[in-house]
C-alpha cells in the first residue's frame, strides 16, 4: 500500500515509515498541510495519515482539499487532543473511510487500524 504521513514532527514521521516499511509500504513524508497537498498529487498514495493539529493548515482541512480530487482515500488521523476534534471526525467517519488514533499510540495499535482500512 502506498502511504504518505503529514506530520510537522519528524522524529514521529520518521519512525512511522520505519515501521510502515518494514510492513512492506511504500511510504512519503510531508511537514505540514501544504506539504501534504503536494505529496498527494505527485504520489497518489491509497492511505493518508495525518497529523490534525500542525501550523499553517491542519489534517482535516488537508483532507478536504484532497478529497475534491479524491473522496474515497482512506486517512487515519491522529492527535493527542482528539476530543478537541471529535464531531468534526465523526462527521467525516459518517461519509468517508477514515479512522483516528490519539497519541502516543503503539505499533500494534497503529497495524489494526491499517487493517481496518485495508480493501
Amino acid at each position: 500500500m502506498r502511504v504518505l504521513i503529514v506530520d510537522d514532527s519528524e522524529d514521529l514521521c520518521f519512525i512511522l515509515q520505519m515501521i510502515l516499511e518494514s510492513e512492506g509500504h511504500e511510504v512519503r513524508l510531508a511537514k505540514d498541510g501544504q506539504d501534504g497537498y503536494f505529496a498527494y498529487l505527485e504520489f497518489k498514495p491509497d492511505l493518508v495519515i495525518t497529523d490534525i493539529q500542525m501550523p499553517g493548515e491542519n489534517g482535516l482541512e488537508l483532507m478536504n482539499h484532497i478529497r475534491t480530487l479524491n473522496p474515497a482515500v482512506r486517512a487515519i488521523y491522529m492527535s493527542g487532543d482528539l476530543g478537541s476534534y471529535w464531531l468534526p471526525l465523526e462527521e467525516e467517519k459518517k461519509r468517508y473511510p477514515v479512522s483516528f488514533i490519539e497519541k502516543p499510540f503503539s505499533k500494534t495499535e497503529l497495524m489494526e487500524l491499517l487493517s481496518g482500512l485495508t480493501p
